[in-house]
């Protein structure tokens, strides 16, 4: 019966996921046009690089490249089905939106580093959305690096982004095996997600570019479904969230 309801669940959060998806390539597709999103190369609204615009496409592209890195890490470490498809969907969803993310900036011609040494979320401060990380039950800094973009911050574990997972917990996830490590990703993910949650709500507040807020509301229904499919698949393994 339970793993019944986790499938229609995932399935719910499939579909969420897919009409993210859908809305934000049609977005991208009119911002790169100029089709009236203030997103077009030659657009006078075209928003610069200390902009709430510019600080989430690349905190988020951060953000979404560690998702992908552990989605790819317990595939090789569980044979569960559910959580190997949760990780794919998860892993596919954040490597497509992180490409949109990158590509605005490129379109803007904004760099993919935060200038003059500006703080990861230093964007979200008037949300009061600006602290840069935390400390998870077992001692350690949340952050983490995400390859292929800036270095979010600083730390001794990793780099301090809301939700983000530390060196040391990547290390953990890539050592566990089978339900152990489903529990672990599933945890990891929780954390990840919420701090992406927190991030893609304040883009639709204070973003400017209609397509990049559209882009964040997707992100924020996608990943709440995937939350409640997450407390679901935690349940089953007799396991809960991370306080």
């Amino acid at each position: 019966m339970e793993r019944r309801k986790t499938r229609r669940v995932r399935r719910a959060a499939g579909a969420a996921v897919a009409l993210a998806l859908l809305f934000a390539g049609a977005a991208t597709v009119a911002s790169a046009r100029g089709d009236g999103d203030g997103a077009g190369a030659g657009d006078t609204r075209v928003p610069g690089a200390s902009s709430a615009d510019a600080g989430f496409a690349r905190d988020m592209a951060v953000h979404h490249q560690q998702a992908v890195e552990m989605s790819f890490i317990v595939r090789d470490r569980t044979d569960d089905e559910d959580v190997r498809r949760l990780a794919y969907d998860i892993a596919n969803t954040q490597a497509n939106q992180r490409g949109m993310l990158l590509g605005w900036l490129d379109l803007w011609e904004l760099p993919k580093v935060a200038p003059g040494g500006e703080q990861p979320m230093a964007w979200m401060a008037d949300t009061g959305g600006h602290e840069h990380g935390g400390t998870d039950t077992g001692g350690t800094e949340h952050g983490g690096h995400g390859s292929g973009g800036s270095e979010a911050g600083s730390g001794a574990d990793g780099a301090l982004m809301a939700g983000m997972a530390s060196r040391s917990e990547l290390a953990r996830l890539d050592r566990l095996d089978g339900e152990q490590a489903e529990v672990f990703f599933l945890q990891l993910m929780t954390d990840h997600h919420k701090g992406g949650v927190a991030m893609a709500e304040a883009c639709a507040s204070l973003c400017s570019v209609p397509a990049e807020q559209r882009l964040a509301r997707g992100m924020v229904e996608g990943q709440q479904s995937e939350l409640g499919l997450m407390r679901d698949m935690l349940a089953e393994r007799k396991a809960e969230p991370r306080p």
